[in-house]
């Protein structure tokens, strides 16, 4: 049978740096990081779980709450999130949080039939999430933070990444502008607006309140706004939308409307899933760093299983400006 020893060796690292790598790769450096992963995969290293179990008293089970899997951002972040997991020698529990799921989750923490739960879609209003809070249950929010929530949260720079979107507008004369955003009880579509926003009053862009429209975080609600920003006699010339779906419906809207992206309008999205990349969008976008989102979220997981009376811990990742054809790739500095 092959052991960590074996991984270790061939991996030219200790056997307890092979273990953090199972855990999730706290405090390893990336190229050591991807190293021992691919001696764990040449060696074909099989995690044995029922003796960890015996052994840590521990089921080896995190669970994922997450929501609108039709919304690709999530599957895309449960796709890495998993991988981490399995990494770490921990199967992935999932629940939907529309409906009973959030609940669920949190009385699986309560009669340990899992060692954590990883919130994706955490708001202020959750009550299960206050629940587990107060009980002080091994909770994780990934992607949605909640202000002055004391639990482990890891998020995007969401008010710094939209701010660079202003920013990049008005180096290129796009002054005439509108904000798509995204439900405003949740933190990314909270700080994403207010991060355009400001740096918008700040270099004195033209955006009218009318021009600043909250909804879901849809395809749906993306087409229908846009169409209404294009309906008037003074449309924008420069379109932020909260994520990349909604940014999908406005330049579907555009499309129908016979509007050319960039040439009457720009537009930018946020999250960079794979679909922004595709040619039929091409779409400028705010990246976030999903792996490294996942990564974190793991991390403060089993160290918050390992140290449940550690102080919570809050990090916030960078984001990027990654320039495509719907700005008619205009520099991004």
């Amino acid at each position: 049978m092959v052991t960590s020893r074996d991984v270790a060796r061939l991996a030219g690292v200790s056997q307890a740096t092979v273990s953090r790598v199972l855990r999730g790769g706290a405090n390893v450096s990336q190229e050591t990081y991807e190293r021992v992963r691919r001696a764990l995969a040449e060696v074909g290293y099989v995690p044995n779980q029922a003796a960890r179990t015996m052994r840590t008293k521990r089921t080896g089970r995190i669970g994922v709450v997450t929501a609108r899997l039709t919304n690709p951002f999530y599957p895309e972040l449960l796709d890495s999130l998993t991988a981490e997991l399995d990494a770490a020698e921990y199967r992935t529990v999932l629940w939907n949080s529309e409906g009973p799921g959030e609940e669920s989750a949190v009385e699986a923490i309560r009669q340990r039939a899992v060692d954590a739960v990883i919130f994706t879609t955490a708001t202020a209003r959750s009550r299960p999430l206050l629940e587990a809070m107060e009980k002080g249950a091994p909770v994780v929010l990934v992607n949605r933070g909640v202000a002055g929530m004391p639990v482990d949260q890891v998020t995007s720079d969401n008010e710094g990444g939209a701010a660079a979107v202003a920013e990049y507008f008005a180096r290129h004369g796009r002054t005439r502008v509108a904000v798509l955003g995204g439900l405003q009880d949740a933190s990314t579509g909270v700080e994403r607006k207010r991060g355009f926003v400001r740096a918008a009053r700040r270099l004195g862009l033209d955006l009218p309140n009318d021009f600043l429209v909250t909804g879901e975080f849809s395809h749906e609600d993306g087409r229908a706004a846009m169409q209404a920003l294009l309906d008037r006699d003074d449309p924008p010339t420069a379109v932020f939308c909260a994520n990349d779906l909604i940014a999908f419906g406005a330049a579907d809207a555009a499309r129908s409307a016979g509007v050319r992206i960039p040439d009457d309008v720009w537009l930018v999205g946020f999250d960079d899933i794979e679909m922004a990349r595709w040619s039929a969008y091409d779409l400028t976008t705010v990246r976030q760093e999903i792996r490294l989102l996942a990564r974190a979220a793991v991390d403060l997981a089993l160290t918050r299983i390992a140290e449940p009376r550690r102080p919570v811990e809050s990090r916030v990742l960078a984001c990027e400006l990654i320039v495509r054809g719907s700005t008619g790739n205009a520099p991004a500095s």
